[in-house]
């Protein structure tokens, strides 16, 4: 398991953003939360990367656990984990070259090692004729592959994406969406939010839905009939 999630509540000044929340994910698979604006998906993102903590309830994440996580143990969670968001948010003074590699060159990977990876996953994204541009120069869909790249190159355990195609249209969010149907296949599991979950093709993700904090329907809905 390296997700678990143990009757989990959240509140903010007594407004539930997250109730008895119940969920398990496994290595390896490819987790769809859906739901309105404000239904708790950025909440419950940010307990996975302890961001924020439950009111009640615990949070377990690649063997850190919500109850017993200190601030020296942040950064060692948060190495086991690629953060994607809707907003890509790239280093606009760093060409796309140096933006995949610094999550590696912070922690003080060797230049040959950092060399290797980021080439290796710049060509996997098609994006190696691109590795000295700067994000303005790119397309929408061409900025979220770097920002998936980045959050790639680190081999984490568990990839989160956050929105990852509210700002792209819909023939370039199909294929961000295929790119994270393939890293998954690599054995890296997937944690999507979206508001549209019939972007991703039915059989390869497991879907919940939350409504107000709470989890739907969780073994019923499955993504695409409710909606």
């Amino acid at each position: 398991m390296v997700i678990s999630f143990q009757n989990v509540s959240r509140y903010y000044n007594d407004w539930p953003a997250l109730e008895r929340i119940n969920l398990q994910l496994e290595q390896g698979e490819f987790l769809v939360v859906s739901g309105p604006s404000g239904a708790g998906k950025t909440t419950l993102f940010r307990h996975i990367w302890m961001g924020d903590l439950p009111s009640s309830g615990t949070v377990e994440v690649a063997g850190h656990s919500s109850d017993r996580i200190g601030r020296r143990d942040l950064p060692l969670l948060r190495r086991k984990l690629g953060i994607v968001f809707q907003d890509f948010r790239l280093l606009p003074e760093r060409t796309v070259y140096d933006n995949v590699a610094l999550p590696l060159q912070v922690t003080g990977t060797s230049p040959k090692a950092v060399r290797r990876r980021v080439f290796s996953l710049l060509a996997e994204m098609e994006l190696n004729h691109r590795r000295a541009s700067y994000p303005h120069e790119l397309s929408g869909g061409e900025q979220q592959r770097v920002a998936i790249a980045r959050a790639m190159v680190a081999h984490p355990v568990i990839l989160l994406a956050d929105e990852p195609t509210g700002n792209l249209d819909p023939e370039v969010s199909r294929k961000v969406i295929d790119l994270l149907v393939e890293i998954n296949r690599t054995g890296t599991s997937v944690v999507l939010a979206t508001h549209d979950p019939r972007q991703v093709p039915a059989g390869v993700a497991r879907f919940i839905y939350l409504d107000r904090g709470h989890m739907v329907n969780p073994n019923s809905w499955d993504g695409y009939d409710q909606l």
